[in-house]
């Protein structure tokens, strides 16, 4: 049933032609049951998730797919004549930022409000909740085993302590996974120290940020690079990968999940939301619920190796397990929309201590 129409350019407009066929008839796609989905999400196990929804429901989805910024820029270009029906991006500050554009529907749903914890939805208003997260991936420090001890890097701001010189390594820091890191950091600390801080990471930099999270990883196992910043799913998918390249990096780096003696370890979240010109509002909202299924949450969890957000849902995720040590671990509790509200002030800050 489902129909998937993929587009990764860089959105001057291309797909028109998935706009142009809902928009000739809207009618007919209200008949037909079609779901327009503008997806960041572009991980190929997530089409069980699409395929789950579609039969169930009776429904054709047509996805286009892209980066959070794409999708806001495509979104934006289209305004009020977009065939957007569901949002997914994956990250608390570009949601966040599509929220504060404009970009999102607010729905009243009681099944989502009970389903998602309050930390990792939209702040609600009396008009409802714009965007709820569906998945969490927390914000780990790797480090080489034979290089750094442990004890020297189990909280993020040791980054910044002169003792690790010339030792870290990450990815841009306006990349949106470290500038909603930053953000929150800055919620906890405010503007001073976090100015410190990310001064300090710039002061200790093995190399200029370049890369992926994957990249970070192999720089950490190679010795290039003593500790970095990556999220768990990269982490993940390499411990369950069959490369014995990959198998050889992780043998050689260890996994922190940072400040457990303070606020806790840092958490994003993958979210969705209904766009704001959807002509199918209702059936948007029934996907969004449906992605807060037992269902869809086993998916998240074990097709990207991502935390699932609805509580009680099992975990047999082997890469996830071993990285915690079958142990619970703290997590930050402040809720992810504040990334949105520090993110310009943050993103100012990395400009001023050169944090490229």
């Amino acid at each position: 049933m489902s129909n998937t129409r993929s587009s990764r350019t860089s959105l001057a407009l291309t797909g028109i032609a998935l706009a142009a066929s809902v928009l000739a008839s809207p009618a007919a796609h209200a008949q037909a049951k079609e779901l327009n989905i503008y997806s960041a999400r572009h991980y190929q196990t997530d089409q069980q998730l699409y395929d789950g929804f579609a039969k169930a429901h009776g429904v054709t989805i047509n996805r286009v797919d892209s980066d959070d910024a794409g999708v806001m820029q495509r979104l934006r270009a289209e305004g009020a004549s977009s065939p957007a029906d569901v949002v997914l991006m994956v990250d608390a500050a570009r949601l966040s930022m599509a929220d504060n554009a404009g970009l999102f529907a607010p729905i009243k749903s009681g099944a989502l409000e009970k389903a998602v914890p309050v930390q990792y939805r939209a702040a609600a208003t009396a008009d409802g909740t714009t965007w709820f997260g569906f998945s969490t991936r927390a914000r780990l420090i790797v480090y080489n085993k034979m290089a750094v001890k442990r004890a020297d890097v189990d909280t993020y701001e040791e980054l910044a302590d002169p003792k690790n010189k010339g030792k870290v390594c990450t990815r841009s820091g306006s990349h949106p996974y470290n500038l909603s890191l930053f953000s929150v950091m800055y919620e906890h600390m405010g503007e001073a120290r976090t100015q410190d801080f990310l001064q300090g990471m710039v002061n200790n930099m093995a190399r200029s940020p370049k890369g992926g999270d994957t990249d970070q990883i192999k720089a950490v196992a190679s010795g290039e690079c003593g500790v970095a910043l990556t999220n768990s799913y990269y982490l993940a998918r390499m411990m369950r990968s069959g490369n014995p390249a990959d198998r050889a990096v992780i043998e050689k780096v260890g996994v922190v999940f940072p400040n457990q003696g303070s606020w806790g370890t840092h958490m994003n979240i993958a979210g969705g939301a209904v766009a704001k010109h959807s002509k199918n509002k209702q059936l948007a909202q029934q996907f969004l619920e449906y992605l807060a299924s037992a269902k869809a949450q086993d998916y998240f969890a074990n097709g990207n190796n991502e935390w699932p957000v609805v509580k009680g849902v099992s975990l047999p995720n082997p890469a996830l397990r071993a990285m915690t040590g079958g142990k619970s671990f703290k997590s930050e509790t402040i809720p992810v929309a504040v990334v949105g509200k520090h993110q310009t002030r943050v993103q100012q800050l990395l400009d001023r201590v050169g944090y490229k």
